[in-house]
């Protein structure tokens, strides 16, 4: 009969056994009986089988000792092809607490092949040495990079110092970040985009007034690109040797810079991947372009202005009026639609690094989040709602577990999502959407809220442990979070050499209290034996005395 073996049963069986041992003249269980051990029902182990399974490990010349000592078998002692296989379901918190057993599992949990896909499903690819400190080398192991990324996240609930930054004459409509580059991009209605530098706070390049007002603002390590209220595309080509990748200062050259125009309308947001470029506009639709031809591939039209979109692998999320929309960007086909129940514009739209969780800022002040399946079709589920502000919600950013927010209220609100991810995956209820209005009971509160502004926040963005955004002012101010982290450190470190310490004066406490039992024990010998002599002693006084007497 199959029974799950659990440790409280396997000790409980082990002194039943010892007892039989040791006492055979006492009660001899039934092999039938039951026996609780721990609240826990385990079929007791016949006497009958015992003798036999002695007699017969006699027989072969095992030992019987030995042969209990094979029923003890813990985890470890499995093979660690087996063991890697179970680590694979656990979660990170799950892993590291194997890893503190023993040096076997804490070399096997620590160097598994499953602390990258951690790594990957949060924050994708790590980010170069250079960019990131001497914290980041290649030498470390995926679980120590892991642990310092989740480290460094938990910085944004500490101190900060806001740095602002002057050059734009007019509002600013758009952030971009280059995380890698620590560059910022910025434009708005003074119709020039200039580049910064995030750690110094110093304007780099600002480029010739482009005609219009800019809206959006993308690039990475090869390409640039601005979206202006005309309907143009314009963009600026990676510079072989140049330290800050694009040359904003130079005259027009038609190698290094290209406009595209198709749009009907304003182009009110922009999206780059390895291979195509996105942009989206008040003529209601989303057009994907080739990157090496300039080429529009396909066009995604929808039934309102789009303000918003968030590509991902082959699928494309937008927002247009009220609706959210997923699209297939291979086939140009709608994959699936939610109406959100609330008043005015969905303006904002983020996701998460594998593209399952989309986030949503809506004009009446909330923040929406979904969770996304795809088995045989598209599915969206919404996890959590928030109404940190007052005013509509322009921007969504996310890194996680953060997701950082602006509004016209002139705040900035911070939302762990760590938390409701838990609670989602052990959910099995369908969360949707009933009513005209949002359930109280359902909504959660930000973790953070930062001020600083006075009026409208356009747009935010987050990285390299700094929240930076712009609004009407015509002013960048970036949340520098690195002072936090720097203090941080030095609490963990402080907090290491304690723990070091106490465990020095708990070794030193055992080996004194162990020296002091066995101090013990000789005074008592040495007492008896003083004592067991002095009673010989008397005795043979006694009968030295009874000699002479006689």
């Amino acid at each position: 009969m199959a029974f799950e073996c659990h440790q409280d049963t396997e000790i409980g069986l082990r002194d039943t056994l010892s007892n039989c041992l040791d006492n055979p003249q006492t009660q001899k269980p039934d092999s039938g009986q039951v026996v609780l051990i721990n609240n826990r029902k385990t079929e007791s182990l016949g006497t009958e089988n015992l003798q036999s399974d002695s007699k017969s490990n006699l027989k072969i010349g095992i030992p019987f000792t030995e042969a209990l000592s094979n029923h003890r078998r813990s985890f470890a002692d499995l093979p660690p092809a087996v063991i890697s296989e179970i680590l694979n379901f656990l979660d990170p918190k799950g892993l590291g607490i194997v890893s503190c057993v023993n040096t076997s599992l804490y070399k096997l949990a620590s160097e598994h092949h499953v602390w990258k896909e951690f790594y990957y499903e949060r924050w994708g690819h790590p980010v170069t040495a250079v960019n990131l400190g001497h914290a980041y080398s290649d030498e470390k192991s995926w679980k120590e990079l892991f642990v310092e990324r989740e480290f460094r996240s938990k910085t944004f609930m500490g101190r900060y110092t806001i740095e602002t930054l002057y050059g734009h004459t007019e509002a600013v409509r758009t952030v971009f970040v280059l995380v890698s580059r620590k560059l910022v991009f910025t434009s708005g209605y003074d119709q020039a985009v200039r580049m910064w530098d995030m750690e110094e706070g110093l304007s780099i390049a600002s480029s010739r007034p482009l005609g219009c007002t800019i809206r959006a603002v993308a690039a990475d390590t090869r390409l640039l690109i601005a979206g202006g209220t005309d309907g143009f595309i314009h963009g600026w080509k990676v510079e072989d040797g140049n330290p800050h990748l694009f040359d904003l200062r130079g005259p027009h050259n038609q190698n290094m810079e290209f406009r595209v125009w198709e749009h009907e309308g304003p182009i009110t947001c922009l999206a780059l991947d390895s291979s195509k470029m996105y942009s989206g506009s008040w003529d209601m639709t989303i057009r994907v372009w080739d990157r090496s031809s300039l080429k529009c591939l396909k066009i995604l039209v929808h039934n309102d202005w789009v303000w918003s979109l968030v590509p991902h692998d082959t699928t494309i999320g937008s927002t247009a009026g009220s609706g959210v929309y997923i699209w297939d960007t291979d086939s140009g086909t709608q994959l699936a639609v939610i109406n959100i129940p609330h008043v005015g514009n969905t303006y904002s739209l983020a996701r998460s690094h594998t593209g399952k969780l989309l986030f949503t800022g809506v004009e009446d002040g909330s923040i929406h989040m979904f969770e996304i399946t795809r088995n045989v079709k598209c599915n969206m589920r919404r996890i959590a709602t928030w109404i940190p502000h007052t005013g509509p919600v322009y921007s969504l950013a996310f890194e996680f577990p953060w997701l950082v927010s602006a509004s016209s209220d002139g705040k900035i609100s911070l939302i762990d999502v760590r938390k409701l991810l838990k609670t989602s995956r052990h959910s099995s209820t369908q969360n949707t959407f009933k009513g005209n209005y949002l359930d109280q009971k359902n909504v959660e509160p930000p973790q953070r809220m930062l001020h600083g502004f006075g009026s409208n926040l356009f747009s935010v963005a987050i990285g390299s442990d700094r929240i930076v955004c712009g609004g009407e002012e015509g002013v960048i101010r970036i949340w520098n979070f690195s002072q936090a982290l720097e203090i941080e450190q030095r609490v963990r470190s402080l907090r290491g050499i304690r723990l070091e310490n106490r465990m020095r004066r708990r070794k030193l406490q055992t080996e004194m209290s162990a020296k002091g039992t066995q101090g013990g024990q000789c005074s008592v010998a040495a007492k008896k034996n003083q004592m067991s002599s002095d009673k010989n002693s008397w005795h043979n006084k006694r009968r030295v005395n009874g000699k002479l007497k006689a």
